[in-house]
């Protein structure tokens, strides 16, 4: 594994800390590289105030970027989130030297940890090191019956309604108004979305395929099947991609990069019928170690294996570590008959 320290420090103890972050990912067996294009890791440090970001030849380089501040701001979503974008990362540090470093996420998980480099690189490198299962294979192969949906359609196209009238489908971090139109662009083909939109929801067609929401659709509004909801067939897990039949003539969407986490509960739990996921959270419930990146395999194998333990899976409800819930159940209206009266909004971050 080759990692690359891309930027400039803006202070001597940022330089210091990044140059303890390397040792401590060489002692763990990294390499150091020189070129970003043959980079597993890449530790990106920018100036907060006019972040570079450099441009991936593959979604396989993982982008942390670092900065430093005098102090501890009084919200690190906020203060982090537009960097995040703006230097095109898949998770920014900000360090407050004696203070501690936090870590902000594409799903608005934020979290610190002491301000140290090793416990920094412990916490980044599961991240880092997980498996995306982003890409997707389309076959034009639908059943001329399924071209205009089914009642599975319906069900789904209710729930999502139903979640916005909730207030489970949290806005989108503004980026439109943060990226000119081609880093915009950019962006959206890094991270395998069609834009940022939290959550997700599917429910099963048979014993082997499932429905489910596209990538970055607005979930209150799903309209055209095929598009906006696909039909999931299968996984290839050599080329790590899922498997989708379309109709013909169609420009489809990706699916929701949790697809690979809602087919292995799908085939592990026969009698699961619907999954929903919201960035919100419910008290008592197991929850994932590690705040693994979605549409990685990491984190699907973590939920599948939680819920496994539930003593009724197919009613479940798992935590996703500074990230949200995914609940189980036989249809998506009653997952959200079970969950509306406990649900908070607000995730813990831990």
């Amino acid at each position: 594994m080759k990692y690359v320290l891309a930027g400039e420090a803006t202070s001597e103890s940022l330089a210091r800390f990044a140059a303890e972050m390397a040792e401590s990912l060489e002692a763990r067996g990294w390499d150091r590289g020189e070129d970003i294009a043959d980079a597993d890791l890449v530790l990106n440090l920018v100036d907060p105030s006019a972040p570079k970001a450099f441009r991936r030849r593959s979604k396989g380089t993982y982008s942390a970027t670092l900065y430093e501040l005098p102090e501890e701001p009084a919200e690190v979503l906020k203060a982090s989130y537009p960097l995040l974008v703006r230097s095109l990362a898949n998770i920014v540090l900000l360090r407050v030297e004696g203070r501690g470093v936090w870590f902000t996420t594409m799903e608005r998980g934020h979290y610190g940890v002491d301000d140290d480099p090793a416990e920094t690189v412990a916490r980044l490198l599961p991240l880092a090191q997980s498996k995306l299962v982003i890409d997707n294979e389309f076959r034009t192969d639908l059943e001329p019956e399924l071209w205009d949906g089914d009642e599975v359609t319906e069900d789904i196209k209710a729930a999502g309604a139903r979640m916005g009238d909730l207030d489970l489908l949290p806005a989108p971090f503004p980026i439109e108004d943060l990226l000119d139109e081609r880093d915009l662009r950019h962006v959206m083909r890094l991270y395998g979305v069609g834009g940022l939109s939290y959550g997700n929801l599917s429910a099963r067609k048979d014993a082997t395929r499932f429905w489910m929401s596209a990538s970055g659709v607005d979930k209150s509004r799903l309209e055209t099947p095929g598009r906006d909801i696909l039909l999931v067939t299968g996984y290839d897990p050599d080329a790590a991609k899922m498997i989708l039949s379309v109709p013909p003539g169609i420009e489809p969407r990706r699916v929701s990069v949790d697809a690979i986490e809602h087919w292995m509960i799908y085939r592990e739990h026969p009698d699961v019928g619907a999954i929903l996921h919201v960035h919100a959270w419910m008290e008592g419930i197991a929850a994932t170690e590690i705040n693994y990146p979605c549409g990685t395999q990491e984190l699907a194998e973590s939920v599948a294996e939680l819920i496994a333990r539930e003593p009724d899976p197919a009613h479940a409800v798992i935590g996703l570590r500074n990230h949200g819930i995914t609940a189980t159940g036989e249809t998506l209206t009653e997952i959200l008959d079970r969950i509306e009266p406990k649900v908070l909004r607000q995730v813990p971050m831990a």
